[in-house]
């Protein structure tokens, strides 16, 4: 059976579960994430910690094992920008198609106040789950990173 908890500046990981989720989002990401170091980052800014606006991650377990996670950040705007960044979703290899990214997503959008942004990359498989469930193609992101 598949449940899954959310962790917040109220509701803390046990111990170790914290590098677990992070190790688990950097590995199942693949070729869509970033240094393991930015994901912690941003569960740590999820859970409110350094004074962080906080947000929220969501874990699907079966038993023990982690089956995906979904890592929210508040942006501390209204309005004009969306109140809560969808950080990072992953699901294991395993679990892809079955329905877990789903049920997070979902899980995701009732647990937020306002709206919600995500940056997908033009040929991520999960664009199609997206738009599904009601997100937009509002603006092309454009970056630049000063060094």
């Amino acid at each position: 059976m598949i449940t899954i908890q959310r962790f917040d500046k109220n509701q803390k990981f046990e111990k170790g579960k914290q590098a677990e989720v992070n190790e688990f989002l950097y590995k199942s990401l693949e070729e869509y994430g970033d240094p393991i170091e930015d994901i912690n980052a941003a569960i740590k800014y999820a859970l409110g910690e350094e004074n962080a606006p906080g947000g929220f991650v969501l874990v699907a377990f079966e038993d023990d094992k982690i089956l995906g996670s979904v890592v929210v950040n508040r942006a501390g705007m209204t309005k004009y920008i969306p109140e809560n960044i969808l950080v990072y979703i992953a699901t294991a290899p395993k679990c892809r198609g079955k329905g877990v990214g789903k049920k997070l997503m979902e899980m995701a959008i009732e647990n937020v106040d306002g709206s919600i942004a995500l940056h997908v990359e033009p040929n991520n498989p999960a664009k199609g789950l997206y738009k599904k469930l009601g997100f937009t193609n509002k603006y092309l992101e454009m970056r630049y990173i000063k060094n």
